[in-house]
């Protein structure tokens, strides 16, 4: 690992330890030539591919799920932390289908779920873009599906 500060390429682990639930490995590090101590993160690269609507097939992304989620709860009562829960609830889920390859239709149903359960308003926010919403009356028949699930 190259030093940020003068990229020597000798640095020295100086503590780990598992974060993210396990799922990395936070190293704080120093380098032996300028001293810097820096932290680094080591992760397993995703094998979890998403089939787009185009066909494109791509890595999974909690990073993008994230940020979708946070869009859709832009301005309501929920914290950063409220969304980091809600996308881990979410890779469980589509952990648990046992596949390798995922459509993002299949995500999205998954996040509308969770949505549907926590913020009615994030749900049909999500909606409208997932489900490509086009006039009044898809949100009217998105709403009208919520009503009649309570």
């Amino acid at each position: 690992m190259l030093c940020p500060v003068c990229d020597a390429p000798d640095t020295r682990v100086i503590d780990s330890r598992p974060v993210e639930g396990g799922r990395a490995i936070r190293r704080r590090r120093e380098c032996e030539s300028c001293g810097h101590r820096f932290t680094s993160y080591e992760r397993l690269e995703p094998r979890l591919m998403v089939i787009k609507r185009s066909g494109l097939i791509e890595p999974f992304s909690s990073t993008k799920l994230a940020s979708g989620i946070s869009a859709a709860l832009a301005d309501r009562t929920m914290s950063g932390s409220d969304v980091e829960e809600i996308v881990a609830e979410v890779e469980q889920e589509i952990a648990s289908l046992g596949t390798m390859q995922v459509t993002s239709e299949e995500i999205g149903r998954i996040v509308l779920e969770h949505l549907k359960r926590v913020d009615e308003v994030a749900y049909l926010r999500f909606a409208s873009v997932y489900q490509e919403f086009r006039d009044a009356a898809d949100f009217e028949r998105a709403m009208a599906e919520l009503e009649s699930a309570e």
